[in-house]
């Protein structure tokens, strides 16, 4: 993928010096390490780091394209896929290319179809087009929020990147945070609110929105699709049918590249069936997959079954090795080194994460940067077909709030005595609840399980998914590697919204309806095996170590994190295991410890000042 940031300035506030513009771009460089460009006149700044995936030649950006009447500029994030079905929608329409690039594509469909272009694109993108003529920035962000845009208004200036740390190079944004930062960061985090950048007056735009912005008329945003529910009248039959359809062409659209591209595998169902149609398409092709997997240092020595994760992926991964006509490469990551890079993760992320789980992706990435350029990986299957716990335990369904954060007064505990006395904090969480549950849209006729059903898809879609989504683009674009992820293609998304729920769970079994629709792609062991999340270290070093440089941390007056924490509740952290998970499935009293120690220091390296 690519980085993308620049500036629109008013009268009242001029652009920066250049100067400025080349610290957002090198700060950029690891989205985008192939080419760099910055387009820069009295009143605009475009910046673009880019990693080559498509058209290398004709890719280039700041893209510009000159009529008769007006200059358009271009600055792109993204892959499209309905490239060539726009393409030749556009040729009909009398436009012409040079290449072959899903960048160019986007460039022209701005022009043919002005701000209603974004709801023509299948894809993951985030882009900002100057219209010389209209003297007006237009920026989207794709439908399911895969690709990131951070923006702020200073002194009448509209300011945007693809990343917080590009912000943070311009003299007028500061590295400061607030009560509602803190809130944040303590109540929410690893989350975030829809919308919210944590840091005071920085902003993300929202997963299918795009906007304008010019002198005249400032800065407008607007939703160009949303999510509605409607009467699904396929029988299970069909709707099988469609499901495997919508897969197959997902991940098939996604193999386009013009670079060495690959997949993850884990033995879990979602990989494994990305795999599987990928060595297919491959074999078809006279080529060989190449497909990635991960362990921990003496997993298999200390792992423990647990409710959420029931078994190791190891026999799983060796089962798909035998199935597949693919080369699997597998990466064991150590101890010291994935708890080194939790820091490292923060410097990717911006903010403090998901602990270890984050750390170990952004390793994993580092190994299969070696050997392809993209990759495709199962996240967002469990979001959209059902499958995590809280879809399928009633008494979790039912049960009021966010379902993978049941666990407000446990860290409202961590709060500073002055910071719990301004904060309510079940007010903080529960305000964010119901307004995304009256933003879901229902039918009449829905039942109380398929109403249900609804809310916790949405709720899923807008805060959970864009959590991992966060981990998954920061983690492999640190990298230099673009990660696809087909099950977030809005098409399967729009379609699985309104199946009822008894079909989802055919069979009661988790992500039921999938499984039947891919029967054939899979052996039965991999088809009908329980859901196993993202593997984690079991390795009880991992423990001592974290916990040892809390301690550390803790013992410094001076260390950032207490502005925030109270001590004593992080030292009762360091010796007890509270069996609330902070966030997730996999977040428990480790990665929570983790947590804090990326938060102080988070805090550390951006200079993080409360105000």
């Amino acid at each position: 993928m690519c980085g993308i940031a620049g500036e629109i300035c008013t009268r009242k506030q001029p652009l920066s010096h250049k100067e400025v513009y080349e610290s957002m771009l090198k700060s950029l460089e690891k989205r985008g390490p192939d080419q760099s460009g910055i387009y820069l006149t009295d009143t605009v700044a475009l910046v673009h780091s880019r990693l080559c995936v498509m058209d290398i030649e004709n890719g280039k950006q700041p893209m510009s394209y000159k009529d008769d009447f007006c200059e358009y500029i271009l600055v792109y994030n993204g892959e499209l896929y309905n490239t060539g079905e726009i393409r030749s929608e556009l040729i009909n329409l009398g436009h012409s290319f040079r290449g072959h690039s899903d960048t160019e594509v986007v460039l022209h469909s701005y022009i043919q179809w002005g701000e209603d272009c974004a709801s023509k694109l299948n894809g993951i993108f985030a882009f900002s087009v100057w219209d010389s003529n209209r003297r007006t920035l237009f920026f989207a962000r794709d439908r399911m929020g895969v690709k990131p845009f951070f923006f702020a208004l200073r002194n009448g200036n509209f300011i945007f990147a693809s990343e917080i740390k590009a912000l943070l190079e311009h003299p007028l944004i500061e590295p400061e945070i607030d009560i509602n930062s803190i809130a944040e960061i303590v109540l929410i985090g690893p989350g975030r609110t829809p919308g919210y950048g944590v840091f005071r007056g920085v902003e993300e735009l929202e997963p299918a929105c795009c906007g304008t912005f010019s002198e005249e008329h400032g800065l407008k945003i607007w939703k160009y699709w949303t999510l509605e529910a409607r009467e699904h009248t396929d029988s299970f039959e069909e709707t099988v049918q469609i499901v495997r359809e919508l897969v197959i062409d997902s991940i098939e659209r996604q193999l386009v590249s013009d670079v060495p591209i690959g997949t993850f595998l884990s033995g879990g169902l979602d990989s494994s069936l990305i795999s599987s149609v990928a060595a297919r398409y491959f074999t078809r092709r006279g080529q060989k997959l190449h497909t990635f997997s991960v362990d921990y240092i003496d997993n298999d020595k200390y792992f423990k079954p647990g409710k959420f994760q029931p078994n190791s992926d190891n026999k799983y991964i060796e089962i798909m090795n035998g199935y597949l006509n693919a080369e699997n490469h597998k990466f064991v990551i150590n101890t010291d080194e994935l708890v080194d890079a939790l820091y490292l993760a923060v410097e990717a992320r911006d903010l403090p994460g998901m602990a270890d789980i984050d750390s170990s992706l952004l390793l994993f990435c580092k190994e299969v940067k070696k050997y392809v350029t993209v990759a495709l990986s199962g996240e967002c299957a469990d979001e959209v077909f059902g499958g995590y716990n809280w879809y399928r335990d009633k008494e979790i369904r039912e049960k009021y709030g966010f379902p993978w954060a049941q666990s407000t007064e446990y860290r409202a505990g961590f709060l500073k005595p002055e910071f719990s006395g301004q904060i309510d904090p079940f007010a903080y969480v529960d305000e964010r609840y119901k307004k995304t549950l009256s933003e879901v849209h229902k039918i009449p006729n829905d039942s109380a399980t398929d109403s249900r059903a609804k809310e916790m898809m949405v709720l899923n879609l807008k805060w959970f998914m864009q959590t991992l989504l966060d981990r998954k683009d920061r983690m492999s674009m640190y990298n230099g590697l673009e990660v696809r992820v087909p099950f977030c293609d809005y098409r399967i998304v729009e379609y699985l919204y309104s199946v009822p729920w008894e079909y989802k769970d055919y069979k009661n079994y988790e992500k039921g309806l999938l499984r039947e629709a891919m029967k054939g792609f899979l052996p039965d062991e991999i088809l009908w095996r329980k859901k196993s999340p993202y593997p984690k270290t079991h390795h009880p070093a991992y423990l001592r170590e974290v916990s040892n440089r809390l301690s550390e941390v803790i013992s410094n007056p001076n260390s950032p994190v207490l502005q925030i924490a109270d001590k004593k509740a992080l030292e009762k952290l360091l010796v007890s295991d509270n069996p609330v998970p902070w966030y997730g499935q996999l977040m428990t009293t480790p990665q929570t410890i983790a947590y804090f120690l990326q938060i102080n220091y988070w805090m550390e390296k951006y200079k993080v000042r409360i105000v």
